[in-house]
């Protein structure tokens, strides 16, 4: 659409400069011809101007021939003869040209005039010769002849012929520089007229163009600020033209997908934040872990410490008073030596414990298996403690699928988890409450559990029950080491162990042995 409108605006302007063109070509052609044919007519005049000097100095000439004589300058009578011959030949081209090019009604006679012109002069000329070989010899008849050839024929006839040649020239000159500026006037008021035609249609082209162009300008300025400010929706809504359409349409699609490409990168801020925060609140809390760790391996080193100096200062204490005593007796040694067994198997069960679970965290813990029955196994361990503690009640109740069915398993180490198990439900609630041990089998897994009906444990206990070197505020004897070793044992079997407590309803700590052995 556009573009038809500048093809019209280009055409019209090309229209009103193309008939300026031809019209100035036109005039400048018109111009040239009246030019020529005033050049023509200056010319003949200035012919005729010189064709009467020398024929008048050639009848001069003629005249002396008459009074002194037939061979008197008979070489400069030739040479002018020969000048008026040129000089007639001249004027008669110029005038059929001049005839050719203004028509027989302006240049009427002007032909026909210098023929009769070139008969005069011959006629002249043959006359004074005519006198010079005239044979009477009488002076009086000479001079009578040529007084009457000099007052007649060329003061008259010849004279005449002349100034009417000149005469009829003028006004030839005279009407092509009227016809000059009657062109002029022509061109001028022409040339007024379509400057005063044009003009206005141009200024009004080229305001019209301007609306068309600075209409879609102004709304693509627009277009672009709204995308710059953020807003996005349908910045171009006006139909424009063509060529600005494919423009409008361009900018729309730009703005949806500057709009699509802004709500991703929110979207991935909001999810970068996300993750950010999400992090943190990883790295904060793995630090509380960290710290709480740290803290536990202070403690723990510190309990080491204290349980290790336990032991050494008592075995230390039995050896310096044996070796203090005079005479001591063999009672007193065997005391001394049975004190000093009890604390180093303390110790080399410490010992044992960390060594444990190290070689657990470096998944170099040995377990020997080999195939066990459940039942025997724990009704073994609950004998043991019932026997211990006879003033609680210990139950146990297996499942009859597991019976007679053998297990791959460690079975000191289990028998170590289930004694774990059994002495923190003896240690951690009351004298007399039942503690029952059971005995599931799943599809792939065999549980067993231990329930007791304690105090229970807090939810802040939970989550770190199994850790190392936890032990309850108000339980502190041993290192906490017990359930940490249980889980390092349990995983080391390929199955799990894990603890449901309610506080004031008791806890029941369970753990997954599978029923196949896993490579």
């Amino acid at each position: 659409m556009y573009k038809r409108k500048l093809f019209y605006f280009g055409f019209t302007t090309a229209f009103i400069l193309l008939v300026a063109l031809i019209s100035t070509a036109i005039s400048a052609h018109l111009t040239r011809d009246n030019l020529r044919q005033s050049t023509i007519a200056q010319s003949l005049l200035v012919e005729h101007e010189k064709l009467a000097g020398t024929s008048y100095r050639l009848f001069k000439q003629l005249t002396d021939e008459v009074i002194f004589g037939r061979n008197a300058n008979q070489a400069f009578v030739r040479k002018k003869q020969l000048a008026i011959r040129e000089s007639l030949d001249r004027i008669r081209q110029l005038e059929l040209e001049q005839r050719e090019a203004l028509g027989v009604a302006i240049t009427q006679g002007s032909v026909e005039d210098t023929d009769e012109l070139v008969r005069l002069i011959d006629h002249i000329i043959g006359e004074f010769q005519a006198v010079v070989v005239s044979s009477n010899g009488l002076p009086l008849n000479q001079q009578e002849q040529l007084r009457n050839l000099l007052e007649v024929t060329i003061d008259d006839e010849f004279r005449e012929s002349i100034n009417a040649a000149v005469s009829r020239q003028s006004r030839v000159v005279a009407a092509i520089n009227a016809r000059i500026d009657t062109l002029n006037i022509v061109i001028v008021w022409f040339t007024i007229g379509l400057a005063g035609l044009s003009l206005p249609l141009i200024i009004y082209g080229c305001y019209w163009l301007f609306n068309q162009l600075y209409q879609p300008l102004v709304l693509i300025q627009g277009a672009t600020n709204a995308i710059a400010s953020g807003h996005y929706d349908s910045p171009i809504a006006v139909t424009l033209d063509d060529e600005f359409q494919a423009l409008a349409m361009s900018i729309n699609q730009l703005a949806v997908r500057l709009q699509e490409h802004e709500a991703k990168e929110l979207e991935s801020r909001q999810k970068l934040e996300f993750d950010v925060k999400q992090r943190t609140s990883e790295l904060t809390e793995a630090n509380l872990q960290l710290t709480k760790i740290d803290s536990r391996r202070r403690q723990f080193i510190a309990d080491v410490s204290h349980e290790l100096r336990t032991p050494l200062t008592i075995i230390r204490g039995e050896a310096q008073v044996t070796l203090r005593l005079q005479s001591a007796s063999e009672t007193d040694f065997k005391e001394t030596l049975r004190a000093i067994l009890d604390q180093s198997v303390k110790l080399s069960r410490l010992v044992d414990d960390l060594l444990l679970l190290t070689r657990a965290e470096m998944s170099q813990l040995h377990l020997e298996f080999s195939n066990n029955e459940l039942e025997p196994l724990l009704e073994q361990e609950v004998a043991k403690w019932q026997k211990l503690n006879t003033e609680r009640a210990y139950t146990l109740s297996v499942e009859p699928q597991l019976l007679n069915v053998p297990l791959a398993i460690d079975k000191p180490r289990i028998q170590q988890v289930v004694s774990i198990l059994l002495d923190n439900a003896t240690k951690y609630s009351e004298a007399g409450k039942p503690v029952e041990i059971a005995a599931r089998a799943g599809e792939e897994m065999v549980t067993i559990s231990v329930r007791d009906s304690g105090g229970g444990i807090s939810a802040a206990e939970v989550d770190n029950i199994f850790e190392r070197f936890v032990r309850f505020s108000k339980h502190n004897q041993g290192l906490g080491l017990g359930l940490s070793i249980a889980k390092a044992i349990v995983e080391a079997h390929g199955g799990q162990i894990m603890v449901e407590s309610v506080q004031g309803q008791g806890s029941c700590f369970s753990f997954t042995l599978p029923t196949e052995r896993r490579s």
